[in-house]
């Protein structure tokens, strides 16, 4: 659609726009100079007049003054009177004469008739030097021309007086703005007949071109039907001609990119990676629907959007170091139904045939399990390597010691030769968890299911540890709240009674001495529910989730002090699945943690075994 342009926004504006500035330019430039040559000249000529008036004046007025056989001194100012009266022009404001004495002997200024015999009170008179000077005039604001001439004797060896003449060269500023006037006056209509003209001119140049506008618009829009119509063999001929042409060329380049984006648009839409094409700005210009999906986006809010800032990376990476190392990035993302994801982004820089770099392509692939298949793999290697090295390390430190001679030594020898046992009794234990866990794992483990009456299994397992706290310094109280139906549950004992025995231990490791143990054994709805709580220190909401993790520790330090392999809790976890149970923690910091295990459970009547 054509957008209709204001006039003061068109090319006709804007070309005689620019004429009516050259020519004012021009105008104003030429005038500046006229106008300042005319005020130096008006006002030199001025001063120069006036100088030469004070001087003539002065010596007329010396003869009068020199007269000393007079003795009628009121005669001889009448005389001096009636010469400066004479002699006062338009162009003169005041004129005073002042004898040697400071005597005023005569002035102009009719309002001022009375300082006549009296003292002089012109500051600019008293040294009687020759002066001349432009001022404001006090009374009048406007400015003045000051003369003070000394007047000599007719010898010329002595100063008898002055003579002060004050003279209004305002009038000649005022004649000089009047003359700047008529010039401005006279350069504004000239700007409008030559704006006129110019509008009229420009308007035959912009003709044609507002005609391969219109062309230009039914191209954007796809119709390559019309063509723009040549006026004349001038150059804005040549130029329609050139624009019917690559109208032509147009057409025939946009069939074959639309062909060409048809088949792409079909690959990438059938891609099984994301992929994101951005132009050498960074800003995006395709993404697939794969690339959409992995992150979370709709597509018209990222057509446009820089990549970094949609792939959030803005921050450790810039442009130019991608576009010069451009090498695979991990990129984790949040969404919403899968959680944390992993993206394994590669970027390739597209070139044309010159090697210009006009655009960026990355390609995503969700890397997701891999990675954590990998950093599990990771992170198993680095802890059992770390479990292992610990016990291997004391047990070589205390074997270097027997070999050394302590083997001799009847007191200290059976505690090394204890320690020791310990230590391989603990990375036996170990490896038989291991064992134990790769054989779930892989599903090779076979429970040996039988009914049991899980009351007096519990009981059983509790039993052992009443008569375990006679021998531990850290003492504890076991409180039973269990349900009076009988229970019969299908469970393999040996790996039920490991379980609770995980739970009961860690509940006794980290209870405070003295310290109250809760178990509890309810029925609920086709489920059997055990819950063992301490009263220690709890667990942080934000390890809650990973306490039943391989190897993995609340407090590390501490859990090694207090014995363990790291791998209870993670045994319990697979021996529930393996019985279609569960197993859960809840935990407040300060306030103890409490497990809960749960079990199928199918009621029975008293003669279903008869």
């Amino acid at each position: 659609m054509k957008k209709k342009v204001r006039f003061f926004q068109s090319v006709n504006f804007k070309i005689a726009l620019a004429f009516i500035l050259i020519l004012l330019i021009s105008i104003e430039i030429i005038g500046a100079y006229f106008i300042r040559g005319l005020e130096r000249s008006t006002i030199d000529n001025f001063m120069k007049t006036m100088n030469q008036q004070v001087s003539s004046l002065a010596g007329t007025v010396g003869s009068e003054l020199s007269k000393k056989d007079n003795s009628d001194t009121n005669v001889e100012n009448t005389t001096i009177q009636r010469i400066l009266d004479n002699t006062m022009s338009s162009d003169m404001i005041e004129m005073r004469v002042v004898d040697e004495k400071g005597i005023v002997r005569a002035t102009t200024n009719v309002a001022d008739k009375n300082v006549i015999g009296k003292k002089n009170d012109y500051r600019d008179i008293n040294d009687f030097t020759t002066k001349s000077s432009r001022a404001i005039d006090e009374d009048t604001g406007k400015r003045v021309y000051i003369n003070v001439q000394p007047i000599q004797s007719p010898t010329g060896d002595t100063v008898i007086g002055a003579l002060y003449v004050k003279s209004d060269i305002e009038k000649k500023y005022e004649e000089i703005y009047d003359t700047a006037l008529i010039f401005v006056t006279a350069s504004l209509i000239a700007a409008a007949i030559s704006m006129i003209v110019a509008v009229l001119v420009s308007r035959s140049i912009t003709q044609p071109i507002g005609e391969m506008q219109e062309q230009a618009l039914r191209i954007a829009r796809g119709d390559y039907s019309r063509k723009v119509a040549v006026h004349g063999k001038d150059e804005l001929g040549q130029l329609a001609e050139s624009f019917n042409l690559l109208a032509e060329r147009i057409e025939e380049t946009q069939d074959a990119m639309e062909s060409e984006r048809n088949r792409l648009d079909s690959v990438l839409s059938h891609m099984t990676d994301g992929v994101i094409a951005a132009d050498r700005r960074g800003k995006i210009i395709t993404i697939n629907e794969m690339a959409l999906m992995l992150l979370n986006v709709q597509s018209e809010d990222v057509i446009g959007q820089s990549m970094l800032e949609l792939l959030d990376i803005e921050e450790e990476y810039t442009l130019r170091q991608i576009l010069e190392n451009p090498d695979e990035i991990l990129i984790e993302r949040e969404t919403p139904d899968r959680g944390q994801i992993i993206l394994r982004t590669d970027f390739s820089m597209i070139r044309r045939e010159s090697g210009f770099i006009s655009g960026l392509v990355a390609v995503m692939h969700d890397v997701t399990e891999q990675e954590k298949t990998e950093q599990e793999r990771r992170e198993f290697v680095s802890n059992v390597s770390h479990e292992l090295r610990t016990p291997l390390t004391s047990m070589r430190s205390y074997i270097e010691a027997l070999s050394e001679g302590a083997w001799k030594d009847e007191e200290i020898a059976p505690n090394f030769l204890k320690v020791t046992l310990d230590e391989t009794d603990r990375m036996i234990r170990m490896i038989n968890d291991l064992l134990s866990l790769s054989r779930m794992d892989s599903g090779n483990a076979q429970l040996q299911l039988e009914y049991v009456n899980f009351n007096e299994l519990l009981s059983f397992v509790l039993d052992r540890f009443d008569m375990m706290v006679t021998n531990q310094e850290k003492k504890y109280m076991i409180q039973r709240e269990f349900t009076q139906r009988e229970l019969w549950v299908e469970v393999d004992p040996d790996k039920m009674i490991q379980v609770i025995d995980n739970i009961m231990n860690n509940a006794i490791k980290y209870s405070p001495d003295g310290g109250t143990i809760k178990v509890r054994l309810v029925e609920t709805h086709n489920n059997v529910m055990l819950s063992i709580s301490d009263q220690g220190l709890g667990i942080p909401k934000k390890d809650l989730q990973r306490v039943f993790d391989r190897f993995y520790r609340v407090d590390k330090a501490r859990a090694r002090r207090q014995g363990g392999t790291g791998l209870g809790l993670a045994i319990s976890r697979e021996v529930m699945k393996a019985h279609n149970g569960a197993i859960w923690a809840e935990s407040k910091e300060g306030q103890g943690s409490t497990f809960f295990i749960t079990l199928p459970y199918e009621p029975y009547e008293g003669d279903w075994w008869e």
